[in-house]
Protein backbone atom coordinates (compact mmCIF):
# COMPACT_ATOMS: atom_id res chain seq x y z
CA UNK A 1 0.00 0.00 0.00
CA UNK A 2 2.26 2.39 1.00
CA UNK A 3 4.43 1.65 -2.72
CA UNK A 4 1.26 2.23 -4.14
CA UNK A 5 0.97 5.92 -2.35
CA UNK A 6 4.31 6.94 -3.38
CA UNK A 7 3.63 6.11 -7.30
CA UNK A 8 -0.26 7.98 -7.28
CA UNK A 9 1.74 11.16 -5.37
CA UNK A 10 4.30 11.16 -8.15
CA UNK A 11 1.65 11.13 -10.81
CA UNK A 12 0.48 13.80 -9.11
CA UNK A 13 0.71 17.37 -11.27
CA UNK A 14 3.06 19.84 -9.49
CA UNK A 15 2.68 23.18 -9.29
CA UNK A 16 5.16 24.73 -11.63
CA UNK A 17 7.43 27.07 -8.87
CA UNK A 18 7.91 29.73 -11.32
CA UNK A 19 4.06 30.22 -12.13
CA UNK A 20 3.93 30.23 -8.36
CA UNK A 21 6.01 32.97 -8.07
CA UNK A 22 4.01 35.18 -10.99
CA UNK A 23 1.14 34.76 -9.71
CA UNK A 24 2.50 36.03 -6.44
CA UNK A 25 3.74 39.09 -8.09
CA UNK A 26 0.41 39.56 -10.34
CA UNK A 27 -1.34 41.93 -8.45
CA UNK A 28 1.44 44.46 -7.86
CA UNK A 29 2.25 43.97 -11.76
CA UNK A 30 -1.51 44.47 -12.86
CA UNK A 31 -2.67 47.50 -10.37
CA UNK A 32 0.93 49.40 -9.89
CA UNK A 33 2.40 49.08 -13.08
CA UNK A 34 0.12 47.57 -15.82
CA UNK A 35 -2.62 49.72 -15.48
CA UNK A 36 -0.46 52.56 -14.48
CA UNK A 37 1.11 52.36 -18.12
CA UNK A 38 -1.98 52.32 -19.68
CA UNK A 39 -3.82 55.42 -17.73
CA UNK A 40 -0.51 57.28 -18.69
CA UNK A 41 0.35 56.64 -22.02
CA UNK A 42 3.40 58.62 -23.98
CA UNK A 43 3.90 59.40 -27.60
CA UNK A 44 6.97 58.41 -29.10
CA UNK A 45 10.29 59.97 -28.13
CA UNK A 46 8.52 62.27 -25.18
CA UNK A 47 8.12 59.02 -23.05
CA UNK A 48 10.00 60.65 -19.67
CA UNK A 49 7.55 59.93 -17.18
CA UNK A 50 6.94 55.87 -18.71
CA UNK A 51 10.97 55.63 -18.64
CA UNK A 52 11.22 57.36 -15.49
CA UNK A 53 8.58 55.12 -13.71
CA UNK A 54 10.37 52.00 -15.59
CA UNK A 55 13.78 52.56 -14.07
CA UNK A 56 12.08 53.15 -10.69
CA UNK A 57 10.68 49.76 -10.90
CA UNK A 58 13.66 47.78 -12.42
CA UNK A 59 15.83 49.50 -10.04
CA UNK A 60 13.77 48.63 -7.10
CA UNK A 61 14.29 44.98 -8.37
CA UNK A 62 17.64 44.94 -8.04
CA UNK A 63 19.08 46.58 -11.78
CA UNK A 64 21.68 49.17 -11.90
CA UNK A 65 19.79 51.23 -14.62
CA UNK A 66 21.54 54.38 -16.96
CA UNK A 67 18.87 56.53 -17.75
CA UNK A 68 18.75 59.23 -21.04
CA UNK A 69 20.69 56.56 -23.72
CA UNK A 70 19.04 57.73 -27.48
CA UNK A 71 17.19 60.14 -25.72
CA UNK A 72 14.00 58.66 -23.26
CA UNK A 73 15.76 55.26 -23.58
CA UNK A 74 16.99 53.40 -20.63
CA UNK A 75 19.38 50.63 -20.41
CA UNK A 76 19.04 48.46 -16.63
CA UNK A 77 21.79 45.61 -16.25
CA UNK A 78 21.71 42.51 -14.10
CA UNK A 79 25.46 40.84 -13.49
CA UNK A 80 25.39 37.25 -11.72
CA UNK A 81 28.73 36.16 -13.01
CA UNK A 82 30.85 34.70 -15.65
CA UNK A 83 27.98 33.79 -19.20
CA UNK A 84 26.51 35.28 -21.86
CA UNK A 85 25.30 38.96 -22.31
CA UNK A 86 21.74 38.47 -23.08
CA UNK A 87 19.32 41.58 -24.32
CA UNK A 88 15.68 41.78 -23.00
CA UNK A 89 13.90 44.46 -24.75
CA UNK A 90 10.61 46.18 -24.14
CA UNK A 91 9.05 49.15 -26.30
CA UNK A 92 7.52 52.17 -24.21
CA UNK A 93 5.39 54.43 -26.73
CA UNK A 94 2.25 54.77 -27.15
CA UNK A 95 -0.02 56.18 -30.07
CA UNK A 96 -2.13 59.64 -30.93
CA UNK A 97 -5.49 57.78 -30.69
CA UNK A 98 -8.41 58.27 -28.54
CA UNK A 99 -9.21 55.43 -26.63
CA UNK A 100 -13.12 54.25 -27.00
CA UNK A 101 -12.68 50.64 -24.61
CA UNK A 102 -15.13 51.79 -22.19
CA UNK A 103 -12.37 50.11 -19.75
CA UNK A 104 -12.44 51.24 -16.07
CA UNK A 105 -8.80 52.34 -16.59
CA UNK A 106 -9.00 53.60 -20.24
CA UNK A 107 -6.58 56.02 -20.99
CA UNK A 108 -8.04 59.74 -20.81
CA UNK A 109 -4.16 61.15 -21.68
CA UNK A 110 -3.58 64.14 -23.94
CA UNK A 111 -0.13 65.15 -25.06
CA UNK A 112 1.61 68.02 -27.14
CA UNK A 113 3.49 65.61 -29.68
CA UNK A 114 6.64 66.66 -31.66
CA UNK A 115 5.10 68.23 -34.37
CA UNK A 116 3.30 70.87 -31.86
CA UNK A 117 0.27 69.25 -31.97
CA UNK A 118 -2.14 68.55 -28.42
CA UNK A 119 -3.62 64.63 -29.86
CA UNK A 120 -5.01 61.52 -27.37
CA UNK A 121 -2.54 59.14 -26.64
CA UNK A 122 -3.51 55.62 -26.09
CA UNK A 123 -1.19 52.36 -25.40
CA UNK A 124 -3.47 50.76 -28.83
CA UNK A 125 -0.56 48.37 -29.52
CA UNK A 126 0.01 46.80 -25.85
CA UNK A 127 3.07 48.39 -25.10
CA UNK A 128 2.15 48.96 -21.66
CA UNK A 129 1.83 44.64 -21.37
CA UNK A 130 5.37 44.78 -22.66
CA UNK A 131 6.78 47.40 -20.21
CA UNK A 132 5.23 45.18 -17.41
CA UNK A 133 6.35 41.97 -18.37
CA UNK A 134 9.99 43.47 -18.46
CA UNK A 135 9.64 44.51 -14.93
CA UNK A 136 8.13 41.15 -13.93
CA UNK A 137 11.06 39.05 -16.09
CA UNK A 138 13.44 41.32 -14.07
CA UNK A 139 12.00 40.25 -10.65
CA UNK A 140 11.85 36.50 -11.51
CA UNK A 141 15.50 36.57 -12.58
CA UNK A 142 17.14 38.12 -9.55
CA UNK A 143 14.79 35.75 -7.05
CA UNK A 144 16.23 32.82 -9.20
CA UNK A 145 20.15 34.14 -9.57
CA UNK A 146 20.72 30.70 -8.06
CA UNK A 147 20.11 29.10 -11.35
CA UNK A 148 21.69 31.32 -13.96
CA UNK A 149 24.91 32.89 -14.45
CA UNK A 150 25.69 35.72 -17.17
CA UNK A 151 24.03 39.46 -17.59
CA UNK A 152 21.03 40.50 -19.11
CA UNK A 153 20.69 43.75 -20.56
CA UNK A 154 17.45 45.14 -19.79
CA UNK A 155 15.91 48.04 -22.77
CA UNK A 156 13.03 49.90 -22.10
CA UNK A 157 13.22 51.78 -25.90
CA UNK A 158 11.30 54.90 -26.79
CA UNK A 159 10.15 55.60 -30.65
CA UNK A 160 9.15 52.00 -31.87
CA UNK A 161 6.04 53.16 -33.16
CA UNK A 162 7.73 56.01 -35.14
CA UNK A 163 10.60 52.84 -35.92
CA UNK A 164 13.46 55.24 -34.81
CA UNK A 165 14.17 54.41 -31.12
CA UNK A 166 16.39 51.42 -31.65
CA UNK A 167 18.23 53.07 -33.95
CA UNK A 168 18.88 56.38 -31.58
CA UNK A 169 20.24 53.71 -28.90
CA UNK A 170 22.58 52.18 -30.72
CA UNK A 171 23.67 55.76 -32.21
CA UNK A 172 24.43 56.60 -28.36
CA UNK A 173 26.68 54.21 -28.20
CA UNK A 174 24.65 51.64 -26.75
CA UNK A 175 26.74 48.63 -27.96
CA UNK A 176 30.00 50.15 -26.95
CA UNK A 177 29.07 51.45 -23.27
CA UNK A 178 27.16 48.47 -22.41
CA UNK A 179 28.14 45.38 -24.12
CA UNK A 180 27.77 43.65 -27.69
CA UNK A 181 24.68 40.84 -26.68
CA UNK A 182 25.12 37.26 -27.49
CA UNK A 183 21.39 37.00 -28.22
CA UNK A 184 18.84 39.83 -28.26
CA UNK A 185 15.04 38.74 -27.36
CA UNK A 186 11.99 40.76 -27.30
CA UNK A 187 7.99 39.84 -27.48
CA UNK A 188 4.98 41.22 -28.37
CA UNK A 189 1.25 41.11 -26.98
CA UNK A 190 -1.13 40.13 -30.03
CA UNK A 191 -4.91 40.87 -30.06
CA UNK A 192 -6.61 38.04 -32.14
CA UNK A 193 -4.40 35.32 -31.15
CA UNK A 194 -5.26 33.20 -28.19
CA UNK A 195 -4.57 34.53 -24.44
CA UNK A 196 -2.44 32.46 -22.57
CA UNK A 197 -0.20 30.80 -25.88
CA UNK A 198 2.94 31.73 -27.10
CA UNK A 199 3.84 31.57 -30.57
CA UNK A 200 7.92 31.41 -31.45
CA UNK A 201 9.04 30.66 -35.23
CA UNK A 202 13.01 30.77 -37.15
CA UNK A 203 13.17 33.27 -40.05
CA UNK A 204 10.84 36.10 -41.26
CA UNK A 205 8.65 37.71 -38.23
CA UNK A 206 8.52 41.12 -39.34
CA UNK A 207 8.52 43.18 -43.00
CA UNK A 208 10.64 46.31 -43.65
CA UNK A 209 8.91 49.43 -43.25
CA UNK A 210 10.36 52.74 -44.77
CA UNK A 211 8.46 56.08 -44.62
CA UNK A 212 8.35 57.94 -48.17
CA UNK A 213 7.55 61.90 -48.15
CA UNK A 214 6.74 62.73 -52.12
CA UNK A 215 6.52 66.84 -53.07
CA UNK A 216 4.46 67.24 -56.20
CA UNK A 217 5.27 70.69 -57.91
CA UNK A 218 2.56 72.43 -59.96
CA UNK A 219 2.12 75.58 -61.22
CA UNK A 220 -0.45 77.59 -60.07
CA UNK A 221 -3.60 78.79 -61.80
CA UNK A 222 -7.32 80.11 -62.00
CA UNK A 223 -8.75 76.27 -61.36
CA UNK A 224 -11.16 78.01 -64.33
CA UNK A 225 -7.99 77.81 -66.88
CA UNK A 226 -6.29 74.77 -65.95
CA UNK A 227 -4.18 74.96 -69.41
CA UNK A 228 -2.38 77.78 -67.73
CA UNK A 229 -0.81 76.08 -65.11
CA UNK A 230 0.41 72.27 -64.00
CA UNK A 231 -1.84 70.71 -61.40
CA UNK A 232 -0.07 69.08 -58.85
CA UNK A 233 -3.08 67.36 -57.27
CA UNK A 234 -4.27 65.75 -60.73
CA UNK A 235 -0.24 64.49 -61.59
CA UNK A 236 0.04 63.56 -57.90
CA UNK A 237 -3.35 60.96 -58.00
CA UNK A 238 -1.88 59.38 -61.49
CA UNK A 239 1.20 58.78 -59.14
CA UNK A 240 -1.10 56.90 -56.47
CA UNK A 241 -2.45 55.10 -59.64
CA UNK A 242 0.98 54.18 -60.69
CA UNK A 243 2.15 53.28 -57.69
CA UNK A 244 0.55 50.11 -57.14
CA UNK A 245 1.51 48.62 -60.69
CA UNK A 246 4.98 48.32 -58.95
CA UNK A 247 4.00 45.53 -57.16
CA UNK A 248 1.07 43.93 -59.32
CA UNK A 249 3.00 44.39 -62.48
CA UNK A 250 6.45 44.37 -61.24
CA UNK A 251 7.03 41.93 -58.02
CA UNK A 252 6.72 38.36 -58.74
CA UNK A 253 3.13 37.18 -58.19
CA UNK A 254 4.06 35.29 -54.90
CA UNK A 255 6.94 37.74 -53.65
CA UNK A 256 4.58 40.23 -50.88
CA UNK A 257 4.96 43.93 -51.20
CA UNK A 258 3.33 46.78 -50.27
CA UNK A 259 2.32 50.54 -51.20
CA UNK A 260 0.22 52.33 -49.43
CA UNK A 261 -0.41 56.12 -49.93
CA UNK A 262 -1.91 57.35 -46.41
CA UNK A 263 -1.19 60.99 -46.96
CA UNK A 264 -2.82 63.80 -49.90
CA UNK A 265 -2.90 67.33 -49.46
CA UNK A 266 -2.77 69.79 -51.62
CA UNK A 267 -4.78 72.81 -52.06
CA UNK A 268 -6.53 75.32 -49.90
CA UNK A 269 -9.72 76.31 -51.78
CA UNK A 270 -12.26 75.09 -54.75
CA UNK A 271 -11.24 76.77 -57.64
CA UNK A 272 -7.35 77.48 -57.33
CA UNK A 273 -4.89 74.65 -58.56
CA UNK A 274 -2.09 75.22 -56.16
CA UNK A 275 1.33 74.89 -56.55
CA UNK A 276 2.56 71.39 -54.82
CA UNK A 277 0.92 68.79 -53.46
CA UNK A 278 2.49 66.05 -51.41
CA UNK A 279 1.81 62.70 -50.51
CA UNK A 280 2.91 60.67 -47.43
CA UNK A 281 3.50 56.87 -48.24
CA UNK A 282 4.84 53.90 -46.38
CA UNK A 283 6.73 50.69 -48.25
CA UNK A 284 6.81 46.88 -46.87
CA UNK A 285 8.57 44.62 -48.16
CA UNK A 286 9.93 40.45 -46.96
CA UNK A 287 13.27 41.34 -48.76
CA UNK A 288 15.95 43.84 -49.00
CA UNK A 289 15.80 42.82 -52.67
CA UNK A 290 12.33 43.71 -52.96
CA UNK A 291 12.02 46.70 -50.52
CA UNK A 292 15.08 48.36 -52.61
CA UNK A 293 13.00 47.31 -55.96
CA UNK A 294 9.82 48.91 -54.32
CA UNK A 295 11.99 52.18 -53.14
CA UNK A 296 13.95 52.50 -56.52
CA UNK A 297 10.78 51.90 -58.03
CA UNK A 298 8.87 54.79 -56.74
CA UNK A 299 11.30 57.38 -57.60
CA UNK A 300 11.56 55.87 -61.63
CA UNK A 301 7.47 56.52 -61.24
CA UNK A 302 7.50 60.13 -59.80
CA UNK A 303 9.90 60.95 -62.28
CA UNK A 304 8.27 59.57 -65.23
CA UNK A 305 4.73 60.64 -64.29
CA UNK A 306 6.12 64.54 -63.60
CA UNK A 307 7.47 64.19 -67.35
CA UNK A 308 4.79 62.32 -69.14
CA UNK A 309 2.35 65.75 -67.69
CA UNK A 310 5.04 68.13 -69.16
CA UNK A 311 6.75 69.52 -65.82
CA UNK A 312 10.02 71.22 -66.63
CA UNK A 313 13.37 69.81 -65.26
CA UNK A 314 13.61 71.78 -62.14
CA UNK A 315 9.48 71.26 -61.33
CA UNK A 316 10.14 67.34 -61.38
CA UNK A 317 8.46 65.39 -58.31
CA UNK A 318 10.90 65.33 -55.23
CA UNK A 319 11.09 61.82 -53.29
CA UNK A 320 12.88 61.83 -49.94
CA UNK A 321 13.43 59.06 -47.17
CA UNK A 322 12.06 59.40 -44.30
CA UNK A 323 14.64 58.02 -40.71
CA UNK A 324 11.39 56.37 -40.21
CA UNK A 325 12.72 52.78 -41.33
CA UNK A 326 13.36 49.48 -40.44
CA UNK A 327 14.83 46.12 -42.46
CA UNK A 328 13.08 43.12 -42.02
CA UNK A 329 13.15 41.28 -38.44
CA UNK A 330 14.77 37.76 -38.89
CA UNK A 331 14.59 35.75 -35.85
CA UNK A 332 17.80 33.63 -36.28
CA UNK A 333 16.27 29.80 -36.69
CA UNK A 334 18.85 27.85 -34.33
CA UNK A 335 17.82 30.53 -31.32
CA UNK A 336 13.97 30.65 -32.15
CA UNK A 337 14.52 26.23 -32.22
CA UNK A 338 16.54 26.49 -28.79
CA UNK A 339 13.84 28.41 -27.15
CA UNK A 340 10.47 26.95 -28.77
CA UNK A 341 12.06 23.63 -27.16
CA UNK A 342 12.24 25.34 -24.00
CA UNK A 343 8.73 27.03 -24.41
CA UNK A 344 7.60 23.32 -25.42
CA UNK A 345 9.31 21.75 -22.25
CA UNK A 346 8.66 24.40 -19.43
CA UNK A 347 4.86 25.60 -20.81
CA UNK A 348 3.97 22.72 -22.37
CA UNK A 349 3.37 22.03 -25.70
CA UNK A 350 -0.20 23.28 -25.10
CA UNK A 351 0.97 26.66 -24.12
CA UNK A 352 2.05 27.16 -28.31
CA UNK A 353 0.14 28.44 -30.83
CA UNK A 354 0.90 29.00 -34.75
CA UNK A 355 -0.48 31.54 -36.54
CA UNK A 356 -0.50 32.80 -40.49
CA UNK A 357 1.18 36.06 -41.20
CA UNK A 358 -1.83 38.67 -41.46
CA UNK A 359 -0.54 41.79 -43.12
CA UNK A 360 3.27 42.94 -42.66
CA UNK A 361 3.96 44.75 -40.05
CA UNK A 362 7.14 46.09 -38.93
CA UNK A 363 9.56 45.78 -35.93
CA UNK A 364 12.58 48.23 -35.30
CA UNK A 365 13.56 45.83 -32.83
CA UNK A 366 15.87 44.37 -36.26
CA UNK A 367 18.10 47.04 -35.59
CA UNK A 368 19.17 45.13 -32.73
CA UNK A 369 20.29 42.09 -34.30
CA UNK A 370 21.09 43.53 -37.81
CA UNK A 371 24.24 45.54 -36.73
CA UNK A 372 27.67 45.20 -37.67
CA UNK A 373 28.22 42.81 -34.89
CA UNK A 374 25.22 40.37 -36.36
CA UNK A 375 23.58 39.29 -32.90
CA UNK A 376 21.29 36.21 -32.87
CA UNK A 377 17.96 37.15 -31.85
CA UNK A 378 14.43 35.72 -30.87
CA UNK A 379 11.42 37.61 -31.28
CA UNK A 380 7.81 35.71 -29.91
CA UNK A 381 4.41 37.02 -29.59
CA UNK A 382 2.24 36.32 -26.52
CA UNK A 383 -1.64 35.92 -26.94
CA UNK A 384 -4.02 38.82 -25.86
CA UNK A 385 -7.65 37.76 -26.07
CA UNK A 386 -9.55 35.29 -24.63
CA UNK A 387 -10.43 31.74 -26.48
CA UNK A 388 -14.23 32.91 -25.71
CA UNK A 389 -14.18 36.16 -28.05
CA UNK A 390 -12.09 34.08 -30.92
CA UNK A 391 -14.58 31.99 -31.01
CA UNK A 392 -17.64 34.41 -30.63
CA UNK A 393 -15.59 36.42 -33.78
CA UNK A 394 -15.22 32.80 -35.61
CA UNK A 395 -19.27 32.54 -35.66
CA UNK A 396 -19.96 35.86 -37.28
CA UNK A 397 -20.02 37.88 -33.88
CA UNK A 398 -18.10 40.93 -33.07
CA UNK A 399 -15.07 41.48 -34.58
CA UNK A 400 -11.78 41.12 -32.33
CA UNK A 401 -10.27 45.07 -32.52
CA UNK A 402 -6.70 45.30 -34.14
CA UNK A 403 -3.95 47.31 -33.21
CA UNK A 404 -3.72 51.15 -33.66
CA UNK A 405 -7.50 50.94 -33.17
CA UNK A 406 -9.31 52.73 -30.64
CA UNK A 407 -11.21 49.93 -29.69
CA UNK A 408 -7.53 47.67 -29.00
CA UNK A 409 -7.72 45.82 -26.13
CA UNK A 410 -6.18 42.70 -24.61
CA UNK A 411 -6.65 40.24 -21.52
CA UNK A 412 -3.87 41.48 -19.24
CA UNK A 413 -3.73 38.64 -16.50
CA UNK A 414 -3.16 35.43 -19.29
CA UNK A 415 -0.85 37.78 -21.32
CA UNK A 416 1.49 39.31 -18.64
CA UNK A 417 1.70 36.10 -16.49
CA UNK A 418 2.44 34.11 -20.05
CA UNK A 419 4.55 36.66 -20.83
CA UNK A 420 6.55 37.12 -17.44
CA UNK A 421 7.14 33.21 -17.78
CA UNK A 422 8.04 32.79 -21.26
CA UNK A 423 10.60 35.65 -21.27
CA UNK A 424 11.89 34.31 -17.83
CA UNK A 425 12.23 30.65 -19.54
CA UNK A 426 14.08 32.37 -22.77
CA UNK A 427 16.52 34.20 -20.75
CA UNK A 428 17.17 30.77 -18.47
CA UNK A 429 17.70 28.86 -21.39
CA UNK A 430 20.35 30.72 -22.46
CA UNK A 431 22.05 31.38 -19.15
CA UNK A 432 20.85 28.80 -16.98
CA UNK A 433 23.41 26.54 -15.21
CA UNK A 434 22.00 23.56 -15.74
Amino acid sequence: MKSLLLVLAATVPQEDPLVTAIAADYDMLLEDLFVHFHQHPELSFLEHETARRLAEELRAAGVEVTEGVGGTGLVGMLSNGPGPLVLVRADMDGLPVLEETGLPYASKARQVDITGDEVPVMHACGHDVHMTCLVGTARRLVELKDDWSGTVMFIGQPAEERIGGARMMLGDGLYERFGVPDYALALHVSAGKPAGKVEMRGGLYASSSDSVDITVHGIGAHGASPHKGKDPIYIGSQIVIALQGLVSRELAPQEPGVITVGSFHGGFKHNIIPREAKLEVTVRANSEETRQKLLDGIVRVCDGVGRTNGLPEDKLPTVELSKEATPTTINDRKLALRIREAFVRELGVHALYEAKPEGMGAEDFAYFVQTRDKVPGAYFSVGGTPQAELDAEAAGGPAVPSHHSPLFKIAPEPSIKTGVRAMTVAVLELLGKD
